[in-house]
């Protein structure tokens, strides 16, 4: 291999792991969102027949609920503490990081 089609690899390695990385990063941050929502509205925070309200949740839920519910077999709500989205923030954390330097190379 040359080393420009070496160089241009790289560069191609580098933008993909980059955006694996900016993809988890986002939805660490939309499970922190369902998280905070799921605090507020628990203590009624919530207007009741607000569309964009109801659409949003509906959206969080169904992006982040999948992924939770593997954590939340492994550790269940203790005492209306559920410390689940804990260990899979920290799981998915730790894990993008192992794929992304395996990308990179």
């Amino acid at each position: 291999m040359t080393p420009l089609a070496a160089a241009v690899v790289a560069d191609v390695r580098g933008q993909v792991a980059d955006f694996l990385d900016a993809l988890l990063g986002v939805y660490v941050v939309l499970i922190f969102l369902y998280i905070i929502s799921s605090w507020f509205f628990a203590f009624g925070g919530r207007m009741p027949y607000n569309r964009s309200l109801n659409a949003l949740l509906q959206f969080l839920r169904q992006v982040c609920e999948p992924f939770l519910a593997i954590f939340r077999r492994v550790i269940p709500p203790i005492g209306g503490l559920d410390l689940s989205p804990i260990l899979a923030i920290l799981t998915l954390t730790i894990l993008g990081r192992i794929v992304t330097g395996l990308v990179r190379g």
